[in-house]
């Protein structure tokens, strides 16, 4: 017989799988790399009176009253943020990277246009690729040419696609994003086809402004997009920056267009709350980031390495494996990328299955690889010694074949120790834990 339930008990059963849910990754190995954890003082203003309340346009240009502070605190944000990336324009309000990429398609190209990008499975977002915000954007893409043992764009094949082709924009940027994207080498090319250069830098943007990646905006990128919470480990929201070339007037033309495509071209209130989060994140990364970027990509060449010692077939070796927090592994040895991730889970490491350069972008369901993020373990205040036991756990899973529940024992064993927040104001203060979140 069905169980009718009342509304409150509806409501009562979503208060207990987050308890559960909650519970659950705090006796986990989170590994997604386009996670993090919001630091304690940012969580706080989430759910502040500034969730209620709504704002259209820009500080002193509203069409709601009721934003004399929330203009302040939009202020104050765009100002860290400039200080924080070192550059000249900010814009704050976009809610998701996406979104923030539809902003600069809607601000930079019209439908019709050519734009150049990496290939899905060479590591580009979806919203670059056909049925994403691209292809709906009435945009064509053309794909780079990879290199799968640079793990990187062909340069040469590259430099001379882009001068045949001859692009309204070209984009750089990815969501397996192993090494630095070659702008630089690149220029040649760009300057000749008078293309206009957008770095997608949604898993780096807290490398980059902790000086451990490439630095795109003087690289020769006239924009960046970028996520708020992956290796800068903020509210979930989306950021532009930009130090477009040419004169003050020319400057100002480019960056008012990329704010009418934020406002009105792809969002109306830009949900304060995590605005206001958004601040203290990039007020941390100031004083933090450099340490916490470096840490980053200290454990991840480490984990990268112990993997490979152990046997697996960790792409990029020839350069390292990796220089940001992402490392890829072919699993298609140990049943292929979703069995194994999905057995991970079952040990508690937390981790998703992920397309590789050769495999058929037509079957994302099925692919040959993972993909192990570790800038939330670092978060945690993890570091190499950490990374090779967390190693070692995955080994267990994927390569010995080792009951995952026998594991997963471990790992909440292992995890008791790492559940406080570091590199944020808090740190020091008062230890945060999220055990504290399902008392």
């Amino acid at each position: 017989m069905v169980r009718i339930m009342s509304s409150l008990d509806y409501a009562l059963k979503i208060n207990e799988l987050v308890k559960k849910h909650t519970e659950w990754f705090r006796d986990s190995l989170p590994m997604i790399a386009s996670e993090n954890l919001i630091s304690p003082m940012a969580m706080q203003l989430l759910i502040s009176d500034l969730h209620n309340r709504y704002a259209e346009g820009l500080p002193g240009k509203r069409y709601y009253q009721g934003n004399i502070y929330v203009d302040e605190i939009e202020e104050i944000t765009t100002e860290l943020a400039k200080k924080l990336f070192r550059v000249d324009y900010a814009d704050v309000r976009p809610i998701s990277g996406t979104n923030a990429n539809q902003a600069v398609l809607f601000a930079l190209t019209k439908p019709g246009d050519v734009i150049t990008g990496p290939p899905l499975q060479g590591g580009a977002h979806i919203s670059s690729a056909k049925f994403g915000s691209v292809g709906m954007r009435g945009v064509t893409k053309i794909e780079y040419p990879f290199d799968v043992e640079e793990m990187n764009l062909d340069i040469d094949l590259t430099a001379k696609l882009i001068k045949m082709v001859k692009p309204k924009v070209a984009l750089f940027g990815r969501s397996v994003f192993l090494f630095p994207a070659p702008i630089k080498e690149l220029q040649d090319a760009l300057q000749e086809a008078g293309a206009k250069v957008w770095y997608d830098g949604a898993h780096v943007l807290g490398l980059i402004a902790g000086g451990q990646f490439q630095d795109p905006l003087r690289e020769g990128a006239h924009v960046m997009t970028g996520s708020t919470h992956k290796t800068l480990p903020g509210p979930q929201r989306g950021i532009i920056l930009a130090n477009p070339p040419g004169d003050e007037e020319k400057r100002e033309k480019f960056w008012n267009k990329i704010q009418r495509g934020v406002f009105p071209g792809v969002i109306s209130n830009h949900h304060l709350h995590h605005m206001a989060a958004l601040a203290i994140t990039l007020a941390e990364h100031i004083e933090f980031g450099k340490k916490y970027a470096e840490q980053i990509v200290r454990n991840a060449q480490t984990l990268a390495q112990e993997l490979y010692e152990y046997g697996f077939k960790v792409l990029g070796e020839k350069n390292g494996f990796t220089k940001s927090h992402t490392i890829l592994v072919d699993t298609v040895a140990q049943g292929g990328g979703r069995r194994v991730a999905e057995d991970l889970e079952k040990a508690n490491i937390i981790c998703n299955y992920n397309l590789l350069p050769y495999d058929d972008p037509k079957k994302p369901r099925n692919p040959s690889g993972i993909r192990l993020g570790v800038q939330e373990l670092t978060r945690l205040g993890m570091k190499e010694g950490e990374m090779k036991y967390v190693a070692e756990l995955i080994k267990r899973v994927a390569m010995d074949k080792e009951d995952p529940a026998k594991v997963r024992e471990d790992v909440k064993e292992f995890k008791k120790e790492f559940n406080t927040i570091h590199y944020c104001f808090n740190e020091d203060e008062e230890a945060y834990r999220f055990i504290e979140l399902v008392k």
